[in-house]
């Protein structure tokens, strides 16, 4: 009769630990944040208020979602495909990934041609490629959710007002990788030559670092800068980003702020 009262005893302390186990995990996971991982170049990365006013898109983009994400801003400037990863900047992402976890990738201004001066760098549209594969592979292997970004356009106009492909070969590259990989591809090269079209060559400037002389304090002598943005064009640029994960209906549009009404 003992040892039959100590077994139904072990057994109801054996089911009490399973419920408060399974209670306790699904608690766990109702109360773990999307987590969102940013890897590219100077278009996205973050800068302090000694570079103000410019921004990565990054920036601002952490400001479109609720408190259930969180967004850890890893891209750095002057950074390809290739040198994020042999400074080991991608590695300690890997290692930190878990099942749901979101990586946006956005890499193509220091792949390009341009930068063969600095072959650290440099990779030919094949190699970048390579390298992006490379990046879905090891984030799908963790269970993450890899999305591509194409690079955004550098401001050029021809003299008919119409902007000028800044990375052709780099946007057909990544473009064919997200067929290849069936993942999600965000083409800001496209929306945002489509969005400095509608503004014009006079107006586009407003988004860049782009200063005449006597503007900004920082710069009295002018500054011209057709590639980074200021905190306009940032958000802007961040704004084309959220329109396509809205459009493309991934889960993290889930996450995005709700509307604010005042009462």
């Amino acid at each position: 009769m003992k040892n039959k009262i100590s077994f139904n005893n072990n057994k109801k302390a054996f089911s009490f630990f399973l419920i408060f186990l399974i209670s306790t995990t699904f608690m766990f996971s109702q109360n773990k944040k999307v987590k969102i991982y940013l890897v590219g170049d100077s278009t996205m990365c973050l800068y302090d208020e000694s570079r103000f006013p410019q921004e990565g898109w990054g920036m601002p983009f952490v400001n479109f979602f609720d408190d259930t994400v969180d967004i850890e801003n890893h891209a750095k400037g002057g950074r390809s495909t290739k040198s994020f990863i042999d400074e080991n900047r991608w590695q300690p992402i890997v290692d930190s990934l878990q099942v749901g976890d979101y990586v946006l990738i956005q890499f193509g201004h220091n792949d390009a041609a341009n930068s063969k001066n600095h072959p650290n760098r440099y990779t030919s549209p094949e190699d970048y490629k390579k390298y992006l594969g490379k990046y879905i592979n090891e984030a799908k292997a963790k269970h993450a959710n890899p999305i591509l970004i194409s690079p955004v356009t550098r401001m050029k106009f021809d003299k008919k007002g119409k902007v000028l492909e800044s990375h052709a070969p780099y946007l057909k590259a990544v473009t064919e990788v997200a067929k290849e990989y069936q993942v999600p591809f965000i083409d800001l090269d496209t929306k945002s030559r489509e969005l400095l079209e509608k503004l014009g060559p006079t107006f586009s400037r407003y988004l860049y670092m782009y200063f005449e002389p006597g503007e900004l304090p920082r710069y009295p002598n002018g500054y011209k800068d057709n590639t980074h943005f200021n905190e306009f064009g940032a958000r802007k640029m961040a704004e084309l980003v959220l329109q396509g994960i809205i459009e493309q209906n991934l889960e993290l549009a889930n996450h995005v702020v709700k509307p604010y009404f005042k009462k």
